[in-house]
């Protein structure tokens, strides 16, 4: 019995493997030495398989479920192997667990500018940045290409890859969309989804894939970005002189509530700007009352001699009283009496 129970001691019987860090891709069963025995349970839970090596060689795949192991399930391994003490016998070989989830929340971004030819701007640099998802596609191609016989692997092993074909795969995405700088913004959805389809086929040699990729921003350049606010200012202000009568009132009403605690300073500050606003606002309303010509007044005419009246210069008789005045006795252009026969006013010098 003591022999027995010790053979019993060296045999693996059931062989599972829970993962409690959510970021290990791969885990190698660890045998302690032991090996497994013909018959054993393995369970493969949910988002994972389980591969079979026999000496270097890749075996038999088991998807999620519980088997028994025995040469009706490991059909390769009883092909690789003789089996000379039947089907209870123990065997030696390498387990490997695949971690087949979504590895949700990689971040991503462009360590350098990105360039790019825009119609509007020219050439210009980007930078963008976002999230991706990505899980095992095919296993056995993940085995193959990357892990190979490592006994853990995580996502660190894989992320640098991802994320420069990331960036490579979206410089070529806004490349060929074409979509100008400012527009860019409105279009994350569509160089995402386009992106997607070029990097896909190129992480599939890997066996892996990408389940979403995110544009969270993609940024312009400073002295972009400052032109485009000082277009954006020029349009929302519209009428420029309306916005320094505004300015200027604005000045004016804090230079008004700091006289207290200003002093002379304060004062000063708020004349001055009381000051500008008035000229501005008297000029404004000077310019919309002020018509564009204004008629010349008739010149003032002379008043009868009879009646005192005022007339019209150069006329002989009073239109009110009807008395004849003595004609050219009076200027026809101020109405000032002068010498009958003069040829120019003395008092304005205009012509009689």
């Amino acid at each position: 019995m003591g022999i027995l129970n010790m053979i019993k001691g060296q045999l693996i019987d059931v062989i599972e493997w829970t993962d409690n860090t959510g970021t290990t891709m791969v885990h190698k069963y660890d045998m302690n030495g032991k090996e497994i025995m013909m018959g054993a349970q393995l369970t493969v839970r949910e988002s994972q398989v389980a591969i079979f090596v026999n000496e270097g060689q890749l075996a038999d795949v088991f998807e999620p479920g519980r088997y028994e192991l025995s040469t009706s399930n490991m059909p390769i391994m009883t092909a690789l192997k003789s089996w000379k003490y039947g089907f209870n016998s123990p065997f030696k070989s390498d387990v490997y667990f695949v971690n087949t989830k979504q590895f949700l929340d990689m971040k991503w971004g462009t360590s350098n500018p990105v360039m790019m030819r825009d119609a509007e701007f020219g050439m210009i640099r980007l930078r963008a940045f976002g999230i991706y998802s990505f899980k095992v596609l095919d296993p056995t191609v993940f085995l193959k290409e990357v892990f190979g016989t490592a006994a853990l692997f995580t996502v660190d092993g894989v992320e640098g890859q991802i994320k420069r074909t990331l960036v490579s795969g979206l410089s070529d995405a806004i490349a060929e969309s074409k979509i100008p700088a400012l527009d860019l913004a409105a279009n994350y959805d569509e160089i995402a989804n386009y992106a997607l389809q070029s990097i896909n086929p190129k992480l599939a040699a890997l066996g892996l894939t990408l389940c979403s990729f995110v544009i969270e921003n993609i940024s312009l350049p400073e002295e972009v970005e400052k032109s485009m606010d000082k277009r954006t200012s020029m349009g929302v202000l519209g009428n420029l002189d309306q916005y320094a009568k505004y300015q200027a009132a604005e000045a004016m009403r804090e230079a008004a509530n700091n006289n207290g605690n200003g002093g002379m300073a304060g004062m000063g500050v708020g004349m001055g700007a009381g000051a500008a606003m008035g000229q501005m606002f008297a000029q404004s309303m000077g310019n919309a009352a002020q018509p564009a010509q204004a008629p010349v007044a008739p010149a003032a005419g002379a008043v009868c001699t009879a009646c005192g009246a005022a007339i019209p210069a150069g006329v002989k008789f009073c239109p009110e009283c009807g008395a004849k005045q003595n004609a050219g006795a009076f200027c026809t252009a101020c109405g000032k009496e002068i010498p009958a026969g003069t040829k120019f006013c003395p008092e304005c010098g205009a012509k009689q």
